[in-house]
């Protein structure tokens, strides 16, 4: 599981360019590392068919992404332009908001170029390049999400200015990161928190214990969300092309709606919800201590 935002700098950091960008140095990987790709790839592979959402299996399909290596940005970005317009460029780790915002607004998607170590298989503080290549760069083949995430980057640039950056950021880490999908054959997956992560491909899906709610925009911005654990509600869209409409709307009256209204805490359940799978809370209850 990811334990940090998507972006907001490490502390101690300091880029050699202006936009955060690195060389990628491919050829540097090691072998053991390398075999960490390998073990990721396998057992997630093995997981996430009937779990992930079209798109990110049709993404998969049409991308140099494989088991034998750590994929190559220059080759990922190849395709991605011939498809979608969009590129990867390598970041050292986290990058500050507008670093983020403004890679994003321009097609360009930064991804950490380390990988965890093969003791932190589930667990790792910032995103590696499992989590950037294997959870996000499928569904930016797919054009839907290719504007929406620019879409976002242009956003996030404004809310800096306007001094709501907290709740869009809620949207894309209920969307683009934890976001869930109504299929015709069923529940998928299509957030990349959840796709690169073996124990929450499970969890979101299949277990008892958190709430599933129909996308809301509002609702959404207005919900806190959990760094350190498994997701306690998972924000479910009826389809991938509902993010097209968040795309295209004017932010500044809703920002000014929701900060009228008090945030709400990941586990509240609210009249207005359209609730697919009422939660029973059990996992958080544990693991907070509770029974």
């Amino acid at each position: 599981m990811l334990d940090k935002p998507k972006h907001g700098a490490a502390a101690g950091i300091r880029p050699e360019r202006a936009d955060w960008t690195i060389d990628q140095g491919w050829e540097k990987y090691t072998a053991q590392e390398h075999a960490v790709w390998r073990t990721l790839f396998e057992r997630q592979t093995r997981l996430l068919p009937g779990r992930a959402c079209d798109a990110f299996v049709a993404g998969m399909q049409q991308l140099p992404i494989d088991a034998s290596q750590i994929p190559d940005f220059r080759r990922l970005s190849e395709v991605l332009m011939r498809h979608t317009g969009w590129q990867i460029v390598a970041v050292p780790g986290l990058v500050p908001d507008e670093v983020f915002f403004d890679h994003l607004a321009n097609r360009r998607f930064p991804a950490g170029s380390f990988i965890r170590k093969a003791d932190e298989l589930d667990y790792l503080e910032e995103p590696d390049v499992f989590h950037d290549v294997f959870g996000h760069v499928p569904m930016l083949m797919n054009p839907v999400i290719a504007d929406f995430v620019q879409a976002y980057g242009v956003g996030g640039l404004r809310a800096q200015q306007l001094g709501v950056l907290p709740q869009l950021a809620r949207v894309y880490w209920y969307t683009v990161e934890f976001g869930l999908v109504q299929q015709k054959d069923g529940l998928r997956i299509y957030g990349s928190g959840i796709a690169s992560s073996y124990t929450e491909s499970v969890f979101a899906l299949e277990d008892a214990s958190p709430n599933r709610i129909g996308f809301e925009l509002e609702r959404v911005m207005r919900t806190n969300y959990r760094i350190d654990d498994f997701q306690e509600v998972y924000f479910v869209l009826d389809r991938l092309e509902d993010l097209l409409a968040l795309a295209d709307i004017d932010f500044a009256p809703v920002y000014q709606r929701v900060g009228a209204l008090p945030e709400l805490q990941p586990g509240d359940v609210l009249a207005t919800d359209r609730v697919l799978h009422r939660g029973s809370g059990q996992y958080h209850r544990r693991a907070s201590g509770g029974t």
